[in-house]
């Protein structure tokens, strides 16, 4: 017990405060911006202790002991951390800002598109439907480990960029701004089905307006979408878990592709 005490009271806690604030800059940078903990209504401390205790978790990465975190390189050095857990995070959210935005679309079409809310993620006028599509595809999110995935390849971001003062490829960029453009494909993939679904009821009603003027258009037509509409959306919700896996899929693959070309090692 001695032995261990004399270890503990050994260790130089500025340096490991020192070795561990590069590492906990990247991680915070990622959980301000990842899913679920980059909501606005998580409290921010919890935001810093939940980084605080995966940087103590994690196994610290080596690196130039050297780097003073005041001098010019180390305040580099902290921006470049911020870059790379900012691209990681908001590469990730893309994929929950694709289903929010099949969701936008869907609600427009079935004419719910004054129904709305303030929501604190999607701004101060969200539409039902994108909040509740939003709601299940982080459940799935949680249910497929994708937070547990997340962790990994931040813990491996910092054996493929290591901490020091070299500077990012711009490839890196390009693979983001491609992940941007993916973005409106596959929301309106998961939104197709329901969209075709209506503009086939919308031609259907406005030739039956045609054939028979006296049946107003506007009390059998709403009804008819909003209900055809819910049926259907059932049926999309219901492909919602495989639609999520692969795009989930997709945004960690182009997340090992972006740090790859960041880094020197390419």
């Amino acid at each position: 017990m001695d032995f261990n005490i004399q270890q503990l009271l050994n260790i130089d806690l500025f340096t490991w405060i020192k070795q561990c604030f590069f590492p906990f800059v990247r991680i915070l940078a990622l959980i301000m911006v990842a899913p679920i903990t980059g909501e606005k209504e998580v409290p921010k401390r919890l935001k810093i202790g939940l980084a605080l205790f995966i940087t103590i978790l994690l196994p610290l990465p080596e690196f130039d002991n050297t780097l003073g975190i005041y001098s010019f390189i180390g305040v580099a050095v902290i921006l470049q951390q911020i870059v790379i857990g900012v691209m990681m995070g908001f590469t990730m959210q893309l994929a929950f800002m694709a289903v929010r935005f099949s969701g936008e679309l869907i609600g427009m079409q079935m004419g719910l598109g004054m129904a709305t809310f303030f929501d604190p993620i999607g701004g101060p006028a969200t539409s039902v439907l994108s909040r509740l599509i939003n709601i299940v595809a982080l459940l799935i999110f949680l249910s497929l480990n994708g937070h547990l995935w997340l962790l990994y390849g931040l813990a491996n971001s910092f054996d493929i960029i290591p901490i020091s003062f070299t500077s990012l490829k711009q490839n890196g960029y390009l693979v983001l701004i491609e992940v941007s453009a993916s973005l409106f494909v596959n929301g309106l993939m998961l939104a197709l089905p329901l969209m075709t679904l209506l503009l086939i009821i919308n031609i259907a009603l406005g030739l039956l307006n045609r054939m028979t003027p006296q049946l107003s258009i506007f009390v059998v037509g709403y009804p008819v979408t909003l209900l055809l509409g819910l049926t259907m959306l059932t049926y999309i919700i219901s492909t919602l878990p495989v639609f999520a896996e692969s795009i989930f899929e997709q945004m960690f693959e182009h997340i090992s592709t972006m740090l790859l070309d960041l880094s020197d090692s390419n």
